[in-house]
């Protein structure tokens, strides 16, 4: 009997966490606006900027080491780099455990096709707690895609491969004409 109440306590405390996070969804206004500046600091301790990132397609993906969605998420991730060589795409997960040791995530960085992150400044988007959590920025810098939960490879296809097929916007500077 105590087996069956403890199985039930954890089978209702997954569900209401998982109704929290769904509740934590980003707000959607975020969409369709352009993305605000950010830098993502690597666990390379190299940084990258949204200026660094313009024309490309970018995701940015807030995951946690206990996540286990997340983790099924980043193979997703890596399929997609592996059947899509030389796309335009950039893929950075950001941690969000801030206490985290790096050294602890060199093991997965060595197996991945894209970057671990340990944090993203000014980028204000985020909702505490609801892991995985992903942002997609198309090629003109405007915010595509922001929502909890993690993508399967059909999904994230869906979404990127339409961006990915988007001409990159003309960031030459215009000269006049005579």
């Amino acid at each position: 009997m105590k087996s069956w109440k403890i199985g039930s306590l954890a089978a209702s405390l997954i569900v209401l966490a998982g109704a929290a996070a769904a509740a934590a969804a980003p707000p959607a206004d975020e969409v369709g606006k352009p993305a605000k500046p950010y830098t993502i600091h690597l666990l390379d301790k190299s940084q990258v900027s949204s200026m660094d990132l313009k024309g490309k397609v970018v995701v940015i993906n807030r995951w946690a080491t206990w996540c286990t969605p997340c983790k099924a998420e980043m193979v997703t991730f890596e399929n997609y780099l592996r059947t899509h060589p030389g796309a335009d795409l950039k893929i950075y997960a950001v941690t969000t455990e801030l206490d985290f040791p790096a050294r602890k995530l060199q093991p997965l960085q060595g197996i991945l096709h894209y970057p671990l992150g340990t944090s993203v400044s000014g980028f204000a988007y985020g909702i505490k707690g609801a892991v995985p959590t992903s942002y997609v920025i198309d090629r003109s810098g405007i915010v595509r895609f922001a929502a909890a939960g993690a993508f399967d490879d059909n999904s994230f296809d869906a979404l990127i491969t339409p961006l990915l097929r988007e001409s990159a916007p003309d960031t030459a500077p215009q000269t006049a004409a005579k």
